[in-house]
Formats: C-alpha cells, structure tokens, sequence
C-alpha cells in the first residue's frame, strides 16, 4: 500500500472532497500534505495581499478561519510552502518547481516517503512532480478549472493538459468531467457524505436567529456561483423570513442586501453546520448555472439531504437523482412563491437518502482504483 503525497487546498479551511477521501485514506499509510500552491497569481487586492503575508508567515486559511484542524490524522504531516503561485512565464514555473521541490525533498525524505504516489487536486502542482522523483501520480479532478471563477484559466488549463499527458490515473468527481479527458485511464467518483455528522440529531446553533420567523438557510463560499440578484429579491419581498449565510467570503464586497432580515455568520467548522442545517426551515442552493455548475457535484447536496430540511435549489445535472427530493426554482417569483409555500407546509425530508453514498464507501471504490496503478 502506497504513502501519499497530496496537492491540496489548506488543509481544515474547506470541506473538499480530497480531504474527506485523503483522511480516511490516511488511516492505513502516511500522507504529506501540501496546502495550497495556488491557482492565479495574486492581485493588489486587500484579500490577495493577506493571503500572501500569511503564506510568507507559514499561515494556512484553516488557521485563518478558526477550521477543523484538531481532525488530523497522525499519519499525515502537513507542510507550507514558499512559492510563487500560477506563474504565467516558463522561467518563473521552472523557479516555482526548483523553489517547491528544495522545500520538499527533505521531507520527503525524512517521512521515508520513497513508495509513494503523488496525489494532486491542483494542476499546478504537475511542474513540482518530476523533481520529486519517480513517483506515479493521480490527478483527481473535482472541477472544470476551464470554467472555475477566480483562477487563470489560460494557466491553469496549460498545467492541466501536461498534467493529464503526465498522470497515471484521472478521477472525476462528475459524469461531465469525465468528457473532458482520455477513458483508457479516467475514473468517475461521485461525491460522498458523512451520514453519521448529518444525520444525526444535534442541538440548535445558539447563533442561529430566534426570531420565531421561518429561516433560509446557505453555507459555503460567497463567490460568483451563487445568484446574487434571485436571493436578494426573495430577501426584498419577504420580511418576515431570516436568511442566513454561513461561509468565507471570496468576493471584494458582500454582495447581499442590507436588510434587517439577513445575518452572515462568517466560516463555521464543518462539523458545526449539522446544528445550522437541522434547525433551519429550509436549506438554499441558489446557483447560477454557468460552465462550472454544470460539471459540479456539490457536497452539500448530499450532506442538505441528509439533514433532511427541506431543499430549495436552482437546477444543475447533479440534481437528477435526488430531483423529486428537492424543490427547483429558476426565477425570483417561483422562489418566493416556494418559500411561501414550505412556510405553511416545510415537511422533513425521508430518512436515509444518501445512506449509501458514504465517504468510507466512496473510499472502498477508491483503494481499488489506486491499488491498480
């Protein structure tokens, strides 16, 4: 069985689908996980230059934003890097891969890594790989980066195309991403869900609003995935109902209404947002659907389904099997008029939906997968 070398996202700063499947993978081998090597180069914007003091101070976004990082397991070391992120120039990737690789070989080295498998969820990690050694890699793909806001496209989709001539495997986390590269050597691993942390009975967040009001409610990134102007209209014209925003904004300003009705609660932990979803009247999906959304597989789905409020959500191919579950909306007057509706009748949804869409199922599927290589 191989050790693991990751390319990741900070570690305990999101709830990706890599660090679900990286962590239970982990309890039967190392891991040495990156934290993020980026995908665009910094801008002069307050966030860009924060994120990079942070970097240049060995400061990850899970430290940043108060994440699980007390969930890590003791097999997998976790490491910072200086680098340059997403250089467009060939000289600069050559000097980001010699800078990175002089940060880790030592390491790599020092963990007794010399069996092992590089694991990127990043295509700009693939300019580092060779001078790592002779290690075969996977490039697990949970986005269409070609579409994926706040990255260098044409960058990133060079990384990519040399990423996928070099890998010896490719998992897709959707069906439409599977399109996108050679069958001889590409997988499909839908996402999974935690069922016990969802599912579950937990008590009510003591910062959720106790308004006696009916709540919508959304967690995850503020970006330019999520229809602005649809949620704002419903927040215009219903009072009476508490909206509430839970997720890191990515955005330069917050693009939500200001209205008395709203409450952003920032980033929570992942285990956490059990006691927001369970106790909310309605759980919103509210995405716009571009290039991104279309190849997506959102992990909250399945995790809303498994809190078992009931779901209100603008269409995306992910929805089909869960589509008589869930209430699709695909303008602000069919959202408002559900909404009012689920407020006179907000029935919970079955039990047991995703019960047999684990992340330790999901990861059974995966051993044989990379056990093959």
């Amino acid at each position: 069985m191989r050790d693991l070398i990751v390319f990741g996202e900070d570690f305990g700063a999101l709830p990706s689908s890599t660090q679900h499947l990286v962590k239970r993978l982990a309890k039967q081998r190392k891991v040495l996980w990156v934290n993020s090597i980026g995908l665009r180069q910094p801008r002069l914007s307050r966030h860009d230059v924060n994120r990079a003091l942070n970097k240049l101070l060995g400061k990850d976004k899970s430290h940043q934003l108060d994440m699980d990082t007390e969930t890590v397991p003791s097999s997998m070391t976790i490491v910072n890097l200086i680098t340059i992120p997403a250089p467009r120039s060939t000289v600069m990737r050559k000097l980001a891969a010699k800078l990175m690789a002089y940060q880790l070989l030592p390491i790599i080295k020092s963990l007794s890594l010399e069996n092992a498998l590089v694991w990127t969820s990043l295509p700009t990690a693939i300019d580092v790989c060779p001078l790592l050694g002779d290690y075969p890699v996977v490039y697990y793909c949970g986005d269409d980066f070609g579409a994926l806001a706040g990255v260098d496209h044409r960058t990133v989709l060079e990384h990519e195309e040399k990423l996928v001539a070099n890998a010896s495997l490719i998992i897709t986390a959707s069906d439409k991403l599977l399109g996108k590269f050679p069958v001889s050597k590409t997988k499909v691993l839908s996402h999974g869900v935690d069922c016990g942390t969802f599912s579950t009975p937990t008590t009510r967040a003591s910062d959720l609003p106790d308004n006696n009001r009916p709540i919508a409610g959304f967690y995850g990134s503020l970006s330019d995935w999520l229809d602005y102007p649809l949620l704002n209209d419903a927040i215009r014209a219903l009072p009476h109902w508490d909206f509430v925003f839970i997720g890191q904004l990515e955005l330069d300003n917050f693009p939500i209404v200001n209205a008395d009705n709203v409450y952003y609660l920032g980033p929570r932990p992942h285990s956490t947002l059990p006691s927001y979803s369970q106790h909310w009247t309605v759980s919103l999906l509210p995405f716009v659907l571009n290039e991104q959304i279309i190849a997506c597989n959102p992990l909250k789905l399945k995790e809303y389904l498994a809190a078992q409020r009931p779901i209100v959500t603008s269409h995306f191919p992910a929805l089909e099997p869960y589509r008589e579950h869930v209430n699709i909306v695909n303008d602000s007057a069919s959202l408002i008029e559900t909404l009012t509706r689920l407020e006179l009748h907000s029935a919970e949804l079955p039990k047991g939906l995703v019960d047999s869409e684990s992340w330790d199922q999901r990861v059974t599927t995966l051993e044989r997968y990379l056990e093959a290589i």
